[in-house]
């Protein structure tokens, strides 16, 4: 999923939007996916499956993807990207008109 998530950094780099990741990999393979450019937004790193952060989101798999809109509301939980440009480009919309 590496591929698309750097294309919606790309597209909505101008936008009110911000990717952050949750990563288990070990430090040394995130940090190579970093220098490399695979990922380029901000991740941070729990120490597994089922660390804190992971846990305290209820993150079972992996990606899960969490949408919350320009007031700190979730508006989408789930590990599917059907309709997530939509969901997107409304959100952001709202964030501009607000």
């Amino acid at each position: 999923m590496f591929p698309y998530e750097r294309s919606l950094v790309e597209k909505w780099q101008d936008e009110p939007f911000a990717l952050i990741g949750v990563n288990t990999d070990p430090p040394q393979r995130l940090s190579k996916y970093v220098k490399n450019g695979t990922i380029t937004w901000r991740n941070f790193r729990d120490e597994k499956v089922g660390g804190p952060i992971s846990s305290r989101w209820d993150i079972v798999g992996w990606p899960t993807i969490y949408l919350l809109d320009h007031k700190g509301i979730i508006r989408h939980v789930g590990q599917a990207k059907e309709d997530l440009d939509k969901t997107l480009a409304r959100l952001i919309k709202e964030a501009k008109e607000d």
